[in-house]
């Protein structure tokens, strides 16, 4: 995963990601979806793309249309901790004392920690779907307590 390549798109880009969004959202009910391409002014190319592939892609052109950088990262990815940390929003030193307990499994290369993403990513749910359950909570204590919540 590497933050190098990544850049925000121009307006130009954006604009083109919009209306491509916009022409493509309103044929996803149509299933499995074939794509064509224009290589050259003679010559088109079909394919047939799956399902998750074409939910991805307009997922991509949703974030470039509102002028986001997108990165893809494989699920079996290794991380590094600075990495991990970025996506997770915390800092290194945080994540080293979740890997370090073991809340986080990771491994080992030489004296340098790697993490899966998929680790990374069941984390960050499981902390999530924590911290949604506490706002929850809380919440049902300030209606019960009639505080306007």
């Amino acid at each position: 995963m590497s933050n190098a390549a990544l850049r925000l798109p121009s307006s130009a880009e954006a604009q083109l990601a919009q209306e491509a969004l916009r022409l493509l959202s309103s044929v996803k009910q149509r299933r499995p979806w074939s794509l064509q391409v224009v290589k050259s002014k003679d010559e088109n190319v079909a394919v047939t793309v799956p399902n998750e592939a074409f939910d991805l892609f307009l997922e991509i052109l949703g974030h470039l249309a509102n002028g986001t950088a997108v990165s893809i990262v494989p699920v079996r990815a290794e991380l590094t901790t600075q990495q991990a940390a970025d996506m997770l929003n915390v800092s290194r030193p945080f994540l080293v004392k979740l890997l370090e307990t073991g809340t986080i499994p990771h491994r080992k290369v030489g004296a340098h920690r790697r993490i899966l993403m998929a680790d990374v990513v069941a984390y960050k749910q499981a902390d999530d779907e924590t911290r949604n359950a506490v706002l929850d909570e809380l919440a049902a204590q300030a209606q019960k307590h009639g505080l306007g919540y």
